[in-house]
């Protein structure tokens, strides 16, 4: 694995744009922001090798810096953040993983941010029916230490036919299930930045071996897959 390391002129970068979001600048800058984009892009691929040592990866994607300004009310037409997504290989493999570089909130991210209706119903009912073995892998020590608690959107209340007193119904109710690991400016400048985020993927593993379980079988435990 590579060692490359970010320089601060990406951070400068992205704080220069975010004062300067408009095309007339950065049409005058495209030519720098293309080296930076290289230089983060090199930084995600060696993250990649990392993850290909423990995991299966099917590919990196670097998400483009242009906005789509069809739907907001924000008509700033650019990103002013670098980020990645690493996607498994295979039906069995469930689960993603995501970094974002920008100065002042940068984080990296895994879990499930989308899932389809199927799958969420599918998640829904395990946890109805028993969810001591996902609490013990997303609440064990050092798994915590690195990723804190389970995060992102849920309803305010029960799903359509689920019991609202259910007692999982903390988790029933989730509509993502993420885990969010945040990075100071000068933790992402550090020579560790590459092996803290490499770790911090492979630490989240057993999660994912836990949802790709799930998610692959019926409630009786047999393969959806064969």
């Amino acid at each position: 694995m590579a060692n490359e390391i970010l320089t601060n002129e990406v951070l400068k970068f992205l704080k220069k744009l975010e004062k300067n979001n408009n095309r007339e600048w950065f049409d005058e800058n495209k030519t720098v922001f293309k080296a930076y984009e290289k230089e983060v892009k090199e930084l995600y691929g060696s993250i990649l090798d990392g993850l290909r040592s423990t995991d299966e990866i099917e590919k990196l994607k670097m998400f483009r810096i242009y906005r789509d300004v069809r739907f907001s009310k924000d008509k700033t037409p650019y990103k002013i953040h670098f980020a990645g997504s690493f996607s498994r290989t295979g039906a069995k493999l469930r689960g993603g993983y995501y970094i974002r570089i920008k100065p002042g909130d940068s984080f990296i991210a895994a879990g499930f941010w989308d899932p389809n209706k199927e799958d969420l119903f599918r998640i829904r009912k395990e946890l109805e029916l028993d969810a001591a073995e996902f609490r013990a892998v997303i609440g064990e020590s050092s798994f915590k230490k690195i990723w804190g608690d389970i995060t992102g959107d849920e309803l305010k209340t029960a799903p359509k036919g689920f019991d609202k007193a259910h007692s999982n119904i903390d988790l029933i109710r989730k509509k993502q299930f993420i885990f969010v690991r945040k990075f100071s400016d000068k933790e992402i400048l550090s020579p560790d930045f590459i092996k803290n985020v490499t770790n911090s993927f492979i630490a989240i593993r057993p999660y994912f071996d836990l949802m790709s379980d799930i998610l692959t079988t019926d409630l009786n435990g047999t393969s959806l897959l064969d």
